[in-house]
């Protein structure tokens, strides 16, 4: 248990410490989802994560790559040259990629290798899945092999579908407990709110193996149709949510994911923003 302790602490360590502590707004790492823009492309993405104050950002397959290449998309099936393209802009706009998802893992052993491959090239620590479980041993192997982490990514509970289980925070544990500590959790706030869950026990279920975070705000609890808030006007209670993270000495990233008011939703997403830089733990 001891071991298993220091080595969860150590692979949370050694993700901070890929990146730059320029990338923290407030205590945390902390940016947008790139699908918080999914009517933009990728530059204009880099653009307005930027102008709300964002400092990473998290892609996702298939955004529209550029107005120059209105056919292309920006995924782990880009060339060479768009990658490049793309980490110029980050360069230049001051932002950090460290996150890619949601995106499939799962028996394809090309497929699966192409997306790791993609984001050893952007520097980015974090994949993003809502994976094939039955494919776990593969997924581990290449894990181990590029050192990045797999973050099983939680969508909100379906009636309807009893056999989608990621909803459940102890059912992604049980899935990662025995594996690599590079195997957790993207723990995404809102969807558990939809779900009827309390984020903040959820989080407290999956310590040590968060490495991203969703952070959405919502309008109510339980309801799958609540929409997004600024942090700290909603059902999510974020102060709750930060100040755990902060106690179990998780530094993010966060992520804002924001899915309301999509071509304007600059001005609001700069308020969760600076909710975060804001933020403190209460004395």
């Amino acid at each position: 248990m001891k071991h298993l302790l220091l080595s969860l602490l150590f692979a949370t360590a050694s993700f901070a410490a890929t990146i730059p502590e320029a990338a923290k707004v407030g205590q945390f790492f902390a940016g947008c989802q790139a699908y918080s823009f999914r009517m933009y492309n990728v530059f204009e993405a880099i653009d307005k994560t930027a102008q709300c104050g964002g400092k990473t950002i998290e892609f996702y397959p298939g955004q529209k790559f550029s107005t120059a290449k209105p056919d292309a998309k920006w995924d782990h099936n880009a060339t060479p040259e768009m990658i490049d393209e793309v980490m110029k802009h980050l360069e230049a706009k001051g932002l950090t990629a460290v996150g890619y998802g949601v995106v499939k893992l799962g028996q394809d052993d090309a497929s699966n290798r192409k997306i790791f491959e993609f984001c050893k090239k952007l520097g980015i620590g974090v994949i993003v899945t809502e994976p094939d479980v039955t494919a776990l041993d593969k997924i581990e192997a290449l894990v181990k092999e590029f050192d990045i982490k797999m973050a099983i990514h939680n969508h909100p509970k379906r009636p309807l579908d009893r056999a989608y289980m990621f909803w459940d925070p102890n059912y992604v544990l049980d899935l990662v407990k025995n594996r690599d500590p590079r195997m957790g959790s993207c723990a995404d706030v809102g969807h558990w709110v939809r779900s009827g869950l309390n984020p903040v026990d959820c989080i407290k279920i999956l310590k040590g193996r968060i490495f991203d975070s969703h952070m959405k705000d919502l309008t109510a609890f339980g309801d799958v149709k609540a929409h997004d808030l600024p942090f700290g006007t909603g059902k999510s209670d974020i102060p709750a949510i930060l100040a755990e993270y902060a106690a179990q000495g998780y530094p993010g990233p966060l992520h804002c994911e924001y899915e309301h008011n999509w071509e304007t939703s600059v001005p609001e997403i700069t308020q969760c923003l600076d909710f975060v830089r804001n933020w403190k733990p209460a004395k």
